[in-house]
């Protein structure tokens, strides 16, 4: 992976775009000016221009949920295969070994893979290691000082949001702390508490002091307690400049149908935004059920068809959570339409507009006034896209091209006998 500064693009040419129409896209800095029919698109003087023939051109996505910290480790962690607890557990016994700086190398390693990949914004979950609750404070700030590192680093090339993830023996003052370093996002797991009311009331009152958004780990198992409508009534009248999201929301795929929908009527009611994350869901449910083992996701269509603001995400890659991944939008989006049974266009949107919606980022993609986030990948269709991922790819990030992959593929000639051995 070679490094090379920002460039700055005007004019994108002869691009396919989700509907089927071909088009060229004329660039004003970070915005999208002009949206013209192939071949009329004409580029400032001096501007540079892509010829994105044989390309499909998308809103970049954006990633709502991954956890940088952690990302690479399944080997260093050597943990045993299984549901979320054992997970839970692996993690906490390697994360005593961790430094900042192999923090930090990790994260950054994951990070810039997902640029390759096209992902221009990240929110990252970032532990506050707090252990059984018995550690220092600067044991507990590790994580957040290595991903503030990795944030200062990369602006410019991606925007990075941090989220504290305070479990439940996590002590306030070790969550206050990781605030104080810069940490934009209060975010916890309530419903691993041994009172999921109380951690929720604890994490919310936090997130009010500090007038921060709040993105909770929220009812992460298929028949454990419920937590999403408390969570949903508790913002309800906050204020609604801050985002609030609930990431996972397993439990809900599984209520009886009467109790989804009054949950989901919550959710409606505060404008909670819903995080699906489909490999890891898919990997760490189900252990237990080895007949008719149930899907590990959320109730997708349910959401959708009550006008839910949903998003989709990557999570864990490589990690005790999930030994597999890449981090890419187009493996999660596929994900969504073989496990969740979206359309490749519901499932392509939770990954891109649908995430920057529930991220509160500015709206994004090939459109006149959109900011330019945008990832041109070779194929003929967005479906096309979405089942083939071809690495060849262009990115662009407020109208810069921030990365670049040319993949070249040799195949043998059919037809063409093999050499005889001799001797």
């Amino acid at each position: 992976m070679s490094a090379q500064p920002p460039r700055p693009v005007t004019l994108l040419r002869g691009a396919t775009l989700a509907d089927g129409s071909t088009a060229d896209v004329v660039l004003d800095g970070p915005v999208v000016s002009q949206v013209l029919p192939s071949g009329e698109g004409v580029a400032d003087a001096g501007g540079e221009v892509l010829d994105l023939a044989g390309y499909v051109l998308l809103t970049a996505p954006a990633e709502p949920h991954a956890h940088l910290d952690k990302a690479r480790s399944f080997e260093l962690a050597a943990p045993p295969l299984g549901d979320l607890g054992s997970a839970i557990d692996a993690w906490r016994a390697y994360a005593g070994t961790m430094t900042v700086e192999s923090i930090a190398d990790r994260a950054r390693a994951q990070a810039l893979q997902m640029l390759a990949s096209g992902t221009t914004a990240i929110r990252t979950h970032v532990d506050v290691l707090s252990g059984d609750g018995s550690a220092t404070v600067e044991e507990a700030t590790r994580g957040a000082r290595a991903l503030v590192a990795v944030r200062d680093e990369l602006a410019g090339l991606l925007d990075l949001e941090l989220v504290a993830l305070a479990g439940p023996h996590c002590p306030d003052e070790h969550v206050e702390a990781v605030l104080d370093l810069g940490v934009d996002v209060v975010g916890g797991a309530p419903h691993l508490a041994d009172d999921p009311l109380a951690d929720l009331d604890r994490l919310l009152a936090i997130a009010g002091r500090r007038e921060l958004p709040v993105d909770l780990h929220t009812d992460e198992s298929l028949d454990g307690p419920v937590t999403l409508d408390a969570y949903a009534m508790a913002v309800r009248d906050w204020p609604r400049d801050r985002q609030y999201s609930a990431g996972h929301c397993v439990r809900l795929g599984t209520l009886p149908e009467a109790e989804r929908d009054r949950v989901i009527a919550e959710v409606v009611a505060s404008d909670l935004g819903i995080i699906s994350l489909p490999i890891t869901n898919l990997y760490l449910q189900g252990w237990d059920v080895p007949v008719g083992t149930p899907r590990g996701l959320t109730a997708l269509r349910s959401l959708l068809d009550a006008g839910v603001r949903v998003a989709a995400g990557a999570d864990n890659v490589r990690d005790p959570f999930n030994p597999v991944g890449r981090g890419d939008a187009l493996e999660t989006a596929s994900l969504l339409v073989t496990a969740g049974h979206l359309s490749p266009a519901e499932a392509y949107a939770l990954v891109s507009d649908g995430a920057r919606d529930v991220l509160g980022l500015p709206a994004a993609g090939p459109r006149p006034g959109a900011r330019a986030e945008l990832l041109a990948v070779r194929g003929e269709s967005l479906a096309d896209v979405i089942a083939g991922a071809s690495a060849d790819r262009v990115v662009v990030h407020g109208g810069r091209v921030v990365a670049r992959t040319t993949l070249t593929t040799t195949i043998a000639a059919p037809g063409v006998p093999a050499p005889v051995p001799v001797g």
